[in-house]
């Protein structure tokens, strides 16, 4: 049988590069607690994404639940329910109530026009999702939440290093949330990082992530662990002098994508907005008509080729959340979770390899 290609496959730095980075940390001892490692990858995650102030986590979820902490928030919090089930446990380990808005046919992102009919008075945020990391309609929310004094969180999980008119995704709305988990296009094995412009809004951010602890002796909040550590730091910062490369290697094997795929009957590919830099962190695909994504996802398989149904399935109709979602019509979520299939996507991802995902595809 063929070799095996994975939905992802995460970028390494060479081995020697990884143990040069963290030589230091046999002569220092210091393993975690925002070691200069963490420090050092801080400030350049900000001045690579573009942002003021960055706070990294131990992952991408604990990031997210903090951020919505910090913030203070009461209530009620629109959001999609198209998205990876960590965006909507943030909020309800919040102590916040979902409210699930529909989302748009293009791109799968939530639906800005539909969520003033969602606000009520307790509608405290916006928590909305960058999916594969094309950005939500940013100008749109935004206009919205100022209209109705709402703070907007993004969960752009999906979206490092991904612009809108040459403006880095983590300077939109009040916080981002990145994951760098390692199926990420930028990772550190485990990980997340919070992005956010006014430091007034989040007084509380650096310290949540320590137990609540403002110095050695006052712990001043009810905070949590959530630290990175020095070892995945040392990785973020190897990876993060490639990631433009492993972008560009991403983009050769979506061209090939695009090329071998858009004439075929029964596959939808996403546009990229003329406007966006994408990262081509995933490579999505809505099977429709001739073809039907649980077959397509079957015939991979019979070749040693594993694609993912993602998102699936839409949250609401999730066992935890159906009890009191499953009857909201959300026909265009259903749609998604029914219909698309992530192709395997990396940067290790040959285009003989993508010629042969498509070879099956084509032959179905």
């Amino acid at each position: 049988m063929s070799e095996r290609i994975n939905v992802t496959k995460p970028a390494l730095p060479s081995f020697d590069e990884y143990i040069e980075e963290i030589r230091e940390l046999w002569d220092s001892r210091w393993l975690s607690n925002r070691g200069p490692k963490s420090i050092q990858l801080e400030e350049q995650i900000a001045a690579y994404l573009g942002v003021p102030h960055t706070c990294l986590f131990a992952n991408g979820h604990l990031a997210l639940e903090v951020a919505i902490q910090a913030m203070n928030l009461t209530g009620e919090v629109i959001t999609t329910p198209y998205t990876y089930c960590s965006t909507t446990h943030a909020i309800v380990r919040n102590g916040l109530t979902p409210v699930f808005c529909d989302v748009k046919e293009d791109d799968f992102t939530i639906d800005p026009d539909l969520i003033e009919d969602l606000i009520t008075e307790n509608t405290s945020a916006i928590v909305a999702t960058h999916v594969y990391g094309f950005l939500c309609d940013v100008d749109k929310i935004q206009t919205i939440a100022d209209k109705h004094n709402l703070k907007v969180i993004y969960d752009a999980a999906h979206a490092f290093g991904v612009k809108k008119n040459g403006i880095g995704a983590g300077n939109f709305g009040d916080a981002a949330m990145f994951s760098t988990h390692a199926t990420k296009v930028f990772h550190t094995i485990e990980g997340g990082i919070v992005t956010y412009r006014d430091p007034e809004v989040f007084p509380s951010l650096p310290y949540l992530v320590h137990f609540g602890f403002t110095t050695t002796d006052d712990i001043d909040y009810i905070g949590t662990n959530a630290r990175m550590n020095e070892f995945e730091a040392a990785m973020g910062l190897c990876n993060l002098r490639h990631i433009d490369q492993w972008i560009a290697q991403r983009k050769v094997a979506g061209d090939r994508y695009f090329e071998r795929l858009s004439s075929v009957d029964g596959a939808k590919l996403f546009t990229i907005p003329a406007d966006m830099t994408w990262n081509y962190a995933y490579f999505p695909v809505v099977f429709d008509g001739r073809l039907n994504r649980d077959d397509v996802k079957a015939a991979l398989e019979a070749e040693n080729v594993f694609a993912r149904k993602y998102f699936y399935p839409s949250i609401d109709q999730a066992a935890c959340y159906c009890e009191t979602y499953g009857d909201l019509e959300l026909p265009v979520s259903h749609y998604a979770a029914d219909h698309v299939l992530a192709l395997p996507m990396s940067s290790g991802i040959t285009v003989e390899e993508v010629d042969r995902i498509c070879d099956v595809i084509q032959g179905l």
